[in-house]
């Protein structure tokens, strides 16, 4: 029997679904340029608020970075997600909104009106994953789903999950988080992989070109189909580059 996930009532309210993307990098960025898509077609659907999108991050755009992620050489030097958002905003006419600093455990402690309904995670460091853990399972905090994506040289994953806190109580329907299903990804212990080199050629070694891409357009697909429908059949799913398989993460309470 296969288990299915209903988005929570009133999810789709009379407002925009508050996006959080965290991390400005190859996948946040794939993540926020895929967004607006999501937004246009959500309106065609009968959902006339869309989303309301904010990105976060203190990094800088390095010449590095002009190899693997959407900035040209007169981008260096500026923060990354200021760029990108700006980038959004002029194309698309939004009025979506940048934090040029990095996310930590106080950065959901505000108003109601503000705390993201969805947090999207696109870091790369497990220290990185266990500050979004415990700031989206404090008790008093609302998120609804946190979806993060990550990645390796040829492979990566992406899960949706609803973080234990006010807004998701224990239940045997509460999609499990990233952290809850695979606890190493933020076991700081367990030490980091090797981060991004400041070579172009090396960063290629390390991570081919497109991974991020293809996950980030997986994730949206599955966000779209659980904002239109409102339900799902799989939260996930992990895609290999070197053998060009897909396989999807069933729901599984």
């Amino acid at each position: 029997m296969r288990i299915e996930h209903s988005l929570p009532p009133g999810f789709l309210g009379r407002r925009p679904i508050r996006v959080l993307v965290v991390g400005a990098g190859g996948t946040g960025s794939a993540i926020l340029l895929g967004l607006p898509y999501l937004d246009q077609a959500m309106r065609v659907w009968g959902h006339p608020y869309g989303l309301q999108v904010c990105m976060m991050d203190g990094d800088t755009v390095s010449e590095t970075n002009c190899v693997r992620q959407p900035f040209s050489a007169s981008d260096i030097g500026q923060n990354k997600a200021t760029v990108l958002i700006n980038r959004i905003n002029m194309f698309w006419g939004t009025k979506w909104s940048a934090e040029p600093s990095f996310f930590n455990e106080s950065t959901l402690s505000r108003s109601y009106e503000e705390v993201p309904d969805l947090l999207i995670g696109c870091v790369d460091t497990r220290a990185a994953r266990k500050v979004i853990d415990q700031a989206v399972t404090r008790p008093m905090h609302a998120t609804t789903y946190w979806l993060d994506i990550g990645n390796n040289a040829a492979s990566g994953q992406f899960i949706l999950g609803q973080p234990l806190n006010s807004r998701n109580r224990r239940a045997a329907a509460r999609l499990r988080t990233v952290s809850e299903l695979y606890p190493e990804i933020v076991d700081t212990a367990a030490g980091e992989d090797p981060l991004p080199s400041c070579s172009a050629i090396e960063a290629l070694d390390r991570q081919e070109p497109f991974i991020n891409q293809t996950l980030a357009s997986s994730a949206l697909a599955m966000l779209a189909r659980l904002f239109r429908y409102g339900k799902l059949n799989h939260h996930g799913a992990f895609f290999n580059a070197e053998t060009g398989r897909m396989s999807a993460l069933p729901i599984d309470p």
